[in-house]
C-alpha cells in the first residue's frame, strides 16, 4: 500500500537531491510550508527512499510531472504509476487527486470550487482530508442523471461539501436538454442564469474527460437515444468534457448534443484559474491529448503510460 505522502515526498526528494533545489525554493514551487518541507526530507532519508539514488516507484513519475509542466504550460501534473488492472487506474487518479486538492484548499483561499461527476472524482471525495471551510461553496459544473452515485450531480456535490463543512449549490438540470433551442430556453431563466453566473466565477474546477468506448458511463447511461458514438465519431470526437465533445485537437465537434449539454461551455473554463482534469487509461489517451493540446487543463492527474503517449501525441501535433 502507498502511503498518502509518499508521491510528495519523492517530488520534493527529487527537487531536493536531483535538481539541487533549497528547501525555501522548494517550499515556494510545490505551495507548503519550509517546515513541511523539512519534515518531508527527513522521513525520505529515515524511511529509506533516499539513498545515493532516488529509490521510489515514483521517480519515473516526476520527471515526467516536470516534463508535461514545462512543454504544456499546466501548473501542476501529478502522475501515478499505471496499474496492471485498468480497473484500479480511477481509483488511484482519484486518490492522487484527492491528496492534491486537500491540500491545495489547506493552502490557498477558496470561495467557489466547481465539480464534475463520475467514477474518479466519486474516488477523488472518498480520498478528500476532512475540514471545515464555512466560506467555500461547492457547485455542480453540468446537469446530471439519475443513474447511480457517479451520475448524480446531487450526489457528488453534497458529499464533497459534507466532508468540508461547505456550502453547497446544485444544478438541478439533466445532462442534456432535448434540443439546443430547449436549452437555450432553460437557461435564460433567472435561476440558471445566476447559476451559471456562480460557475463561471469558480477559483477552481475539478473535472475529469471521457471517451467513446463502452468504460465510459456517458456512453452507457447518458448519450440521448437519438445520438450514437458512431456519428461522434463520424465528426471527429475523441472525448468529451462535461458532456461536450472534442476532437484530437481539444476543439468542439459541430454537432448539435454539444449546444444540449447543460454545463460551463468548454471555451469558458479558460477563465477559471485554475482546472485539474483527473483521468486516465489507455481508453482515453487520445481524448486526455485533444485536452493538453487545447490548453483544457492548469492541473492534470493522469497515470504515467497514458501522460506519457498523450505528451508524445501533443508534441507530434507542435512539430506538424
Amino acid at each position: 500500500m502507498t502511503r498518502p505522502d509518499e508521491q510528495i515526498e519523492a517530488r520534493v526528494a527529487w527537487l531536493y537531491f536531483m535538481e539541487g533545489l533549497t528547501q525555501a525554493e522548494i517550499a515556494e514551487r510545490l505551495g507548503m510550508t519550509r517546515l513541511r518541507v523539512n519534515r518531508m526530507l527527513v522521513e525520505a532519508r529515515t524511511s529509506g527512499l533516499v539513498s545515493i539514488a532516488l529509490n521510489s516507484r515514483f521517480a519515473s513519475c516526476v520527471e515526467l510531472e516536470r516534463t508535461l509542466v514545462g512543454e504544456l504550460g499546466l501548473k501542476a501534473a501529478i502522475v501515478i504509476p499505471t496499474p496492471q488492472d485498468p480497473d484500479l487506474i480511477p481509483v488511484l487518479i482519484g486518490q492522487a487527486t484527492g491528496e492534491y486538492l486537500s491540500t491545495y484548499l489547506e493552502e490557498n483561499r477558496v470561495r467557489g470550487l466547481g465539480l464534475g461527476w463520475g467514477a474518479t472524482l466519486r474516488e477523488t471525495i472518498r480520498n478528500m482530508r476532512s475540514g471545515r471551510y464555512p466560506d467555500l461553496c461547492v457547485n455542480s459544473m453540468m446537469g446530471g442523471l439519475t443513474h447511480g452515485l457517479e451520475l448524480n450531480t446531487f450526489e457528488t456535490a453534497s458529499a464533497l461539501a459534507n466532508r468540508l463543512n461547505a456550502q453547497c449549490q446544485y444544478l438541478a438540470a439533466p445532462i442534456y436538454a432535448g434540443s439546443p433551442e430547449s436549452r437555450d430556453i432553460i437557461l435564460a431563466q433567472d435561476v440558471f442564469r445566476e447559476t451559471f453566473e456562480r460557475i463561471a466565477a469558480n477559483d477552481i474546477a475539478v473535472l475529469s474527460i471521457g471517451d467513446l468506448s463502452e468504460r465510459s458511463l456517458l456512453v452507457r447511461y447518458g448519450l440521448p437515444r437519438d445520438v450514437s458514438t458512431e456519428e461522434l465519431r463520424a465528426k471527429g470526437a475523441v472525448g468529451d468534457i462535461m458532456g461536450q465533445f472534442y476532437d484530437e485537437w481539444g476543439k468542439p465537434i459541430d454537432h448539435p448534443l454539444n449546444r444540449r449539454a447543460i454545463a460551463l461551455d468548454l471555451d469558458d473554463l479558460a477563465r477559471i484559474p485554475t482546472v485539474v482534469l483527473a483521468s486516465g487509461g489507455a481508453n482515453k489517451t487520445l481524448a486526455v491529448a485533444g485536452a493538453l493540446r487545447a490548453r483544457r487543463a492548469s492541473v492534470l492527474v493522469c497515470d504515467e503510460d497514458t501522460a506519457r503517449e498523450a505528451l508524445a501525441l501533443a508534441r507530434g501535433a507542435a512539430a506538424a
